[in-house]
């Protein structure tokens, strides 16, 4: 059999050649990203990161795209294609990470689990564990999600604010002893000046904010992205309109949830009730 020759040199890497391609495209038009920004009504920034593929940006704008570059369809099929690859996640998450640790303000919406910087190693163990992870990796991974505590201590640490589904108050873990653990120590971590934390009722009913834990970060540049996940994936977005949608969403759930004071008695309602369990 003949050995397959390589046709163009461009990447085989959806998310990149997705990248490669916006920018080819452009160069070949002699557009520059302001102009380009200008004939289609975007800020420029947003052309600029897809090129360099911090973004994919939205369906909308690869949309106008190809309409501006007489691709029809072309650039669309190449961005699902990219949004598609499993493969990005981790990278994703990577580039949160480094995200976050800028991160001048930090907000969260907590669906079914403690968000990773208020979690005792006892709780990050089993929820780790329940993922599937075990021995040295396991052990690698919570001190990992210890280290990223620190970002909540010292003078310079940015003001935290969670909300939590009572179901995340109401899944108590295996260890009776450790989830007593958990609780003082978030009960403690509300008392914080830099932490807030509330809980959502599940008596406030259906909301926007159903199915993903949501945070959101306010960069230094004053700029706010948005990240999300589910037990399966993540999603970084930096669109500044998802975002703008995600936080409008965000600032409902919150004026349906507790106030903090009411949480943090809620969440010592649930440790006096962990400590009288009788089961334990």
């Amino acid at each position: 059999m003949p050995q397959r020759r390589v046709i163009t040199g461009r990447s085989q890497e959806p998310r990149q050649r997705f990248a490669e391609e916006l920018r080819t495209l452009r160069l070949a038009g002699g557009m520059s990203l302001r102009q380009l920004g200008e004939r289609l009504g975007w800020d420029w920034s947003l052309f600029g990161k897809m090129e360099k593929g911090e973004t994919l940006g939205s369906p909308e704008v690869v949309q106008a795209l190809d309409t501006h570059y007489g691709t029809p369809g072309l650039l669309l099929a190449l961005w699902e294609l990219a949004a598609g690859d499993h493969t990005q996640f981790r990278e994703r998450y990577r580039r949160y990470m480094a995200l976050e640790a800028r991160a001048v303000s930090l907000w969260h919406f907590a669906v079914s689990v403690l968000p990773g910087l208020l979690q005792t190693p006892g709780y990050a163990r089993e929820v780790l564990a329940a993922g599937g992870l075990k021995g040295r990796e396991l052990e690698q991974q919570v001190e990992a999600r210890m280290g990223r505590r620190e970002l909540l201590e010292g003078e310079e640490a940015p003001p935290f604010r969670t909300i939590l589904s009572e179901a995340v108050l109401r899944t108590p873990l295996r260890d009776a002893g450790e989830w007593r653990v958990q609780l003082e120590y978030l009960g403690d971590a509300a008392e914080r000046p830099d932490v807030t934390i509330q809980v959502l009722e599940q008596s406030a009913g259906l909301h926007g904010l159903l199915g993903a834990d949501v945070w959101y970060l306010l960069l230094p540049e004053g700029r706010t992205v948005a990240y999300t996940e589910n037990g399966y994936r993540g999603e970084l977005i930096e669109d500044a309109s998802r975002v703008v949608r995600l936080q409008k969403t965000y600032d409902a759930v919150r004026d349906l949830a507790l106030t903090p004071a009411e949480s943090r008695k809620f969440i010592l309602r649930m440790l006096e009730e962990a400590t009288c369990d009788p089961s334990t």
